[in-house]
């Protein structure tokens, strides 16, 4: 869509209608819409000053990229937004050429606007990259270290602070909104620009007096670590004011260094129901639109909110135990211990690393720390597990929420690859629960053992329905059912769809619920291994490096050669988004699809 020449009272009304696009979709399909909201006019000025065509737009997370979507060829597509088969709810290249990046996990856009700005001085090109990022992202450590590199550089690049939550600079009355639309404006940066030159033929005395002034004058301002750091600073502007915004994008653009924008909006612009810093609306569910309320909601406990009521009994009964997450308190259920002892449970923002490092020294002081993070997330903090706490052996135990397949976020957020990448650690043993009351086994577990381990489980309710559990002990496994000649080994939820598997077989299966995948329980599997002949591994996790692989390490080492084994974990490839039903039945995962193919399989041996 080609907005160069529009008015602004066009652009502004184009912005409803983007708004209005999005919270139709939005109510439908669920998706990300408080930040996407407020970033509408922000994105219409973007489009407007800055060339899609050729100028890189690296989005940040890229959940508020949606009025981008629309302004670039989907319009007509985004009713299938994060379904399967439609487009997705970040950027991704694959689907359209304006997207320059995949994007889903935050503060990337920064480093990624460095390597592009390399890229185009080396091919002596006219184009200049735009990075947007929030407010929120602007806690983890990589933007810094891009920002080191990008004031030391000075290369070409305009990047754009969507301030959602007043976090980095709140406007001090009617002097900060005077400053901030001087410091804005094109007669500012001509004078800064001016007096910089004249400094350098003033006398000695004179430039320290003037220098003085200018100190003085960004102390006042909000933007002095940035300037400090050599990255021009203007703002705060209202993000909401599509006309000063154009002007001040005009302005950076001219300027030919890196200079960052900063402005103020309002999450959820447009929505009455969702303005403000309101948590619920940041992702949704399908919702009505007239009440906000969601469309429906199961009644059904799911694995995060047993493990977020378990963990507060069990600070109840143990001071000893502390635990953080990095930005999802919510999420991932670790709020309502944040709650009743925020003294001793912590949200460190997106700051992964820092939470698992910070975790290590609570645990060599005696404390239980539980480091609550989903899968895709704690692969940010993967040196850290190694370094600073399985290479000190330290009783942190990782519970690791979202494993699995978790639909409509897709390829950048399915937790698939913590057992491939926790199982080669030293030190670090691995168990998962399959339903409510191995849930709380395994976590009673975790709080006594006194070595690095994770724990893993789904996003929503297990497959697996409840039932009695008896306690976990290291590296032993329980057989959930006697068979004939096939073995089900099931791992985490990878249990219940061995289960649901086996209902609908024509032979009696084993079923082994093998709770640890390290270490394994040799003793079992060995005696298993004289009676069961064709092993079939249930696991929602990749297949390189898995429970499939772990098994066929422990067959070969005890030269076991005649088991026929077949996993049923995920091929070596990302995984596409949609809903979490139909992305199992295009991977043939399903438990009917299972027990067809089995039965199958056992119809042509004979």
């Amino acid at each position: 869509m080609n907005i160069k020449e529009h008015s602004i009272e066009e652009l502004q009304k184009l912005a409803e209608e983007i708004r209005e696009k999005i919270l139709l979709t939005v109510s439908h399909n669920g998706g990300h819409l408080s930040s996407t909201m407020g970033a509408t006019d922000l994105i219409i000025a973007m489009h407007r000053v800055f060339d899609v065509t050729k100028d890189p737009f690296i989005f940040d997370v890229s959940h508020q990229a949606y009025a981008h979507k629309l302004l670039t060829d989907r319009w007509d597509s985004f009713d299938t937004l994060r379904t399967f088969g439609g487009i997705s709810g970040y950027t991704k290249p694959k689907e359209s050429q304006y997207d320059y990046y995949v994007a889903g996990h935050s503060s990337t856009s920064i480093s990624l606007a460095v390597g592009a700005a390399k890229a185009i001085a080396l091919k002596g090109e006219d184009r200049i990259p735009v990075a947007f990022i929030g407010d929120g992202s602007m806690s983890a450590g990589m933007v810094y270290e891009a920002l080191n590199e990008l004031g030391d550089r000075k290369y070409p690049v305009v990047i754009i602070l969507n301030d959602n939550e007043m976090s980095i600079a709140k406007p001090i009355g009617a002097i900060s909104k005077l400053l901030s639309q001087t410091m804005a404006g094109s007669f500012y940066q001509k004078f800064k620009q001016k007096v910089e030159k004249a400094l350098d033929h003033l006398p000695e005395g004179a430039t320290y007096m003037a220098k003085r002034f200018e100190e003085s004058f960004k102390l006042i301002t909000p933007g002095i670590m940035f300037e400090e750091m050599g990255i021009e600073y203007i703002g705060p502007v209202d993000g909401h004011n599509i006309e000063a915004l154009i002007e001040t994008f005009e302005v950076a653009k001219k300027l030919k260094k890196p200079v960052i924008v900063h402005a103020q909006t309002t999450k959820g612009k447009g929505y009455e129901i969702a303005e403000g810093t309101k948590e619920h609306w940041h992702g949704v569910g399908a919702f009505d639109l007239e009440t906000g309320k969601a469309s429906k909601k199961s009644s059904a406990k799911s694995a995060t909110q047993i493990y977020s009521e378990t963990l507060v009994e069990m600070a109840d009964n143990d001071e000893k135990i502390v635990g953080v997450t990095a930005a999802m308190p919510s999420g991932t259920g670790l709020s309502a211990a944040m709650e009743k002892y925020p003294k001793r449970f912590w949200d460190v923002a997106i700051a992964e690393q820092h939470a698992v490092t910070s975790m290590g020294p609570l645990a060599k002081e005696g404390f239980k720390p539980f480091c609550t993070i989903y899968s895709t997330f704690l692969q940010r903090g993967y040196d850290q597990v190694i370094h600073d706490i399985c290479l000190m052996d330290l009783g942190v135990a990782f519970a690791i929420d979202r494993a699995g397949i978790v639909g409509e976020d897709g390829e950048t957020h399915q937790g698939t690859f913590d057992v491939s990448y926790l199982r080669a650690i030293p030190n670090m043993t691995l168990l998962a629960p399959y339903n409510e009351s191995s849930m709380k086994a395994a976590m009673a577990f975790a709080k006594e053992y006194e070595r690095p381990c994770a724990f893993r489980y789904p996003r929503g309710t297990f497959l697996a329905p409840d039932s009695s559990c008896e306690p976990y002990e290291l590296g032993k496994s329980v057989m959930l059912q006697e068979g004939d000649e096939l073995l089900f080994i099931g791992y985490g939820n990878g249990v219940g769809r061995a289960l649901l598997t086996a209902e609908m077989m024509e032979e009696k299966a084993g079923i082994l619920d093998l709770r640890f995948v390290k270490p394994l329980d040799t003793q079992m599997l060995s005696a298993l291994s004289s009676k069961y002949k064709k092993w079939y591994v249930f696991s929602d996790s990749a297949a390189k490096g898995g429970v499939g692989s772990a098994l066929l390490e422990f067959l070969s080492q005890e030269n076991i050669s005649d088991i026929s084994l077949t996993t049923f974990e995920y091929d070596d490839a990302f995984i596409t988004h949609g809903s979490t039903k139909l992305v199992e039945e295009s991977l043939g995962l399903l438990p009917e699809q299972l027990a067809a193919r089995i039965n199958q399989d056992l119809r042509t041996d004979r």
